[in-house]
């Protein structure tokens, strides 16, 4: 247990940023499985507007340290290359 009001405050804070960074971890991770869903059924116009709302929301993380960025790098990536294969198909 915290024997100084500093840490009694850090353990606070702490728990205030790991639910805000759980709920957007938990939209992340929502966006992508949507657009995910969106490349399994080849519409072009849900797979473009999914794919712009996962970037916004992986870069923002990305920002703000919620995730690193080469994770955000990554995951973009991959749903870009996902995206361009059901296109070209």
């Amino acid at each position: 247990m915290a024997n100084t009001k500093s840490a009694q405050k850090n353990i606070r804070k702490s728990a205030v940023r790991t639910e805000a960074n759980r709920k957007v971890k938990s939209r992340l991770k929502t966006l992508t499985k949507t657009a995910k869903a969106a490349i399994e059924s080849k519409d072009t116009a849900a797979i473009k507007t999914a794919s712009s709302k996962v970037v916004s929301a992986s870069d923002k993380a990305a920002k703000t340290g919620v995730i690193h960025k080469n994770k955000a790098n990554r995951l973009k990536s991959r749903l870009a290359k996902a995206a361009k294969a059901t296109a070209a198909k």
